[in-house]
């Protein structure tokens, strides 16, 4: 198992456990998930953070609970196993933006068991690190299409399918009148 921290830092030789900047509700008995941690994303879900930090986007892909209705709507929209929507004013940014991937040893992680979301209480140290320059170019060789759309609250009705929806940043959106379900960062 490959784990991953993104950063716009290039000089990070240890990771230190630090709470959420923006505590959200948490449901009952992981009100800790607000606490100090060091956060990392398994290799499959790592294109959700193939982006600048500030970036509000949009990711949907389908997943095993996925209706065949929606399963087929999605396999018309598109052949890539992920769609990532951002706002046109992020899309110069995002090409000229320069992120840093920073690989984890697994010990000392736990599995959230959502969207690839790892977490450990204990400082880690990366095993390795990885300059990306061209996150267009990564995000299509993680067989991501990437979408550039004027506002992303014309998703918001993908909350309601059985498609796997993750909002990343929407309260950095441009227009915020987006509501989701269940907490983002």
């Amino acid at each position: 198992m490959r784990l991953f921290h993104f950063s716009d830092r290039n000089d990070i030789e240890v990771f230190m456990p630090l709470p959420v900047e923006t505590p959200v509700q948490r449901p009952h008995e992981q009100e800790w998930l607000n606490g100090p941690l060091v956060w990392a994303i398994d290799d499959w879900h790592q294109a959700m953070y193939l982006f600048p930090r500030d970036c509000p986007r949009v990711l949907v892909w389908p997943v095993e609970t996925t209706t065949p209705e929606y399963l087929a709507a999605y396999k018309k929209m598109t052949s890539c196993r992920m769609v990532a929507h951002i706002e046109l004013g992020w899309l110069d940014r995002l090409s000229h933006a320069t992120i840093y991937r920073y690989e984890f040893a697994a010990d000392g992680f736990k599995s959230l068991d959502d969207a690839g979301m790892w977490v450990s209480p204990s400082p880690m140290m990366p095993v390795n690190v990885e300059r990306i320059d061209n996150m267009e170019k990564a995000l299509s060789d993680a067989g991501v299409e990437l979408r550039v759309l004027p506002s992303l609250t014309t998703l918001e009705p993908l909350w309601e399918t059985s498609l796997h929806v993750s909002g990343i940043g929407l309260s950095r959106a441009k227009d915020r009148p987006i509501t989701l379900p269940r907490p983002v960062n």
